[in-house]
């Protein structure tokens, strides 16, 4: 099986990214032979609160402001996009998209605007990363530690709602499971059958919008959901393996690919483009940014 462009990698333009290397990466996807990778660099442009008992890994740690919230870096978008132009020039055979990474764009629209207005970017994905609101947003990892675990999913999924039904310029919703990374195991074996209304909610918003759903394979994306999908009239889906070090690239990629083909998703045109199930052709979402 030929496996599916990543659409989702980080390097060390991310923030968070602390082993990541693009040209590294770009030698991964060519010993892989990936037709396409796209680096889709962190834009977090929501300042988290954070709480007494929270966690606070180094690398979040240093982004702690005195007022209590954690406020990463932003993207050095000149200094990414030359550093994807000397890769495109030393690996030619590898489709190399440029990317971003947007969390909860709905909530920062001027912010978001002025970041696209910099880049010509080939892959737009919409993350929620928080919980609580736009007045108190909360990692979702730091919720989950005092917050009943289905009541973070809903929450969770609920503001993905809201994003999904925004004009947010935005291609790709990706990791619609995130709370699944954060799963408590004394709260049992995550089932997503338990959530279903609320995750097809999404799913029918986000097909309504036009944009395309990512099987993330960080935790591997359940199949039903990708089944929902289809059954809300979604046409597209994107691959993305969430890589923060080129050795995790495309992991789990083969079984992600076989389970969109068994929903009846194909590749389709050149190398780099989501796969379809050709009910429809895909529109370009609110920014006028194609999905092509």
């Amino acid at each position: 099986m030929t496996l599916p462009g990543d659409n989702h990698v980080h390097t060390e333009w991310s923030w968070d990214a602390v082993e990541g290397a693009m040209d590294a990466t770009c030698a991964r996807a060519e010993q892989l032979r990936l037709p396409s990778v796209a680096f889709t660099e962190h834009a977090d442009l929501t300042p988290w609160v954070v709480r007494p008992g929270d966690a606070m890994p180094e690398v979040l740690g240093r982004w702690l402001r005195p007022d209590g919230r954690v406020a990463p870096r932003p993207l050095d978008v000149e200094g990414y996009l030359a550093c994807l132009q000397r890769c495109r020039e030393r690996y030619p055979e590898l489709r190399i998209l440029s990317g971003v990474e947007l969390s909860e764009p709905h909530w920062h629209a001027e912010q978001t605007e002025a970041l696209l207005a910099r880049g010509q970017f080939h892959r737009v994905l919409g993350s929620v990363h928080s919980v609580g609101g736009r007045d108190e947003p909360r990692l979702v990892d730091h919720a989950m530690g005092d917050t009943a675990a289905a009541d973070v999913v809903r929450s969770y999924l609920a503001e993905a709602v809201v994003m999904a039904a925004s004009d947010a310029p935005f291609q790709v919703l990706a990791h619609i499971d995130y709370p699944v990374r954060h799963w408590p195991a004394d709260a049992g074996p995550f089932r997503p059958a338990d959530f279903e209304d609320a995750f097809r909610e999404v799913l029918t918003v986000l097909a309504a919008s036009g944009r395309a759903l990512e099987i993330n394979t960080r935790v591997p994306l359940a199949p039903e959901l990708v089944q929902w999908w289809v059954d809300a009239g979604g046409d597209a889906v994107s691959f993305g393996s969430d890589a923060h070090r080129p050795r995790d690239l495309a992991n789990r990629f083969a079984d992600a690919a076989q389970v969109a083909l068994d929903c009846g998703f194909r590749a389709a045109g050149a190398a780099g483009e989501l796969w379809s199930r050709g009910v429809r052709s895909v529109p370009g979402t609110g920014g006028g940014r194609r999905l092509s």
